[in-house]
């Protein structure tokens, strides 16, 4: 993870790339306003953008998921499909695409049309955890029962075993508000922390988990949510804290796409835990690149962030 845009004299603000700059240009030439021969031009940028990531799936999924975002309201993935029809990168995008904007509107217009896209992906790329990554997220937002999402989830491991977004897909996924419940939730947390390796792209797994856990509580409202800050010192998500600060904060540890995302996460977790003293250290890794989830839950991002921010540093 790069350290070089940690204090960016614009402060705090919310950067979808994180620290992948290839990605972070690619992102401004798609924020551009429309102009004659532009399409072109976007198209190659995130063709070379997604090759260049070559076999390094996790750096791969996290450029794809940033760019569907980007693109999902616009024809952009449509025009690249339309041009490489043939192509598994541009089902891909188009499939992600369209699962990003059903995420938005609560339902996808046509699941299956996305489905057959990412089986087709995988026809043509066999090795790639991609296709079956979106197929994962279709699945999660259609809500299919969980026969299916287990043959999904059996091939995407079978491909990229600790793929940092899946796992947090079939987290929700699981979740009593979804498919699963509180003890679907735990026994899956428990199963991956058992066995991941160190300084693997889902370590921030269990830690999700507790703030989810606690974001749940809090909407319940009433003497559970005036309860809520206990959570902070129950056994659980005490020791998923104190792994986390000691692991993440280790020179090089987290070395994954995403890491910055999962050092936001920490910092906020911290705070709500009132452990702001042990948040520097790891306010001071993240620098200045703040991600929506889980400040947003509190208020603004960017200003929930620089607010803990400057009390930690201070």
């Amino acid at each position: 993870m790069s350290i070089l845009q940690r204090f960016r004299s614009s402060g705090p603000h919310l950067a979808p790339e994180l620290d992948d700059r290839d990605l972070g240009r690619v992102c401004k030439q798609l924020d551009t306003p429309p102009m004659p021969g532009l399409t072109d031009i976007q198209l190659d940028q995130i063709e070379r953008l997604i090759r260049n990531a070559g076999t390094d799936w996790d750096r791969r999924s996290h450029r794809f998921s940033v760019i569907a975002e980007s693109v999902a309201e616009s024809s952009l993935a449509r025009s690249w499909l339309r041009r490489r029809p043939n192509s598994a990168d541009a089902l891909i995008l188009q499939a992600w695409a369209a699962l990003a904007y059903g995420r938005r509107a609560g339902v996808m217009d046509d699941a299956r049309a996305a489905a057959e896209g990412c089986y087709r992906a995988a026809d043509i790329q066999p090795n790639d955890p991609t296709p079956w990554l979106v197929l994962i997220g279709i699945l999660r937002l259609v809500r299919c029962d969980q026969k299916d999402m287990a043959e999904a989830w059996n091939e995407l491991t079978a491909r990229d075993a600790w793929n940092r977004e899946a796992h947090l897909q079939m987290l929700g996924y699981l979740s009593p508000e979804e498919c699963g419940s509180h003890g679907q939730v735990l026994d899956f947390v428990d199963n991956v922390r058992y066995r991941i390796p160190a300084g693997a792209p889902a370590a921030g797994l269990e830690l999700t988990a507790v703030v989810d856990q606690h974001h749940r509580t809090v909407a319940r409202g009433g003497v559970d949510a005036l309860m809520a800050r206990k959570q902070w010192t129950q056994a659980r998500a005490q020791s998923a804290l104190d792994r986390a600060l000691a692991d993440w904060t280790k020179p090089g540890h987290l070395q994954h796409a995403a890491a910055l995302a999962d050092l936001n996460l920490l910092a906020y977790a911290l705070v709500q835990a009132k452990r702001l003293p042990e948040a520097e250290v790891v306010f001071q890794l993240i620098g200045r690149t703040v991600t929506p989830w889980p400040w947003r839950l509190e208020g603004d991002p960017v200003r929930q962030f620089a607010y803990w921010q400057a009390q930690a540093l201070r």
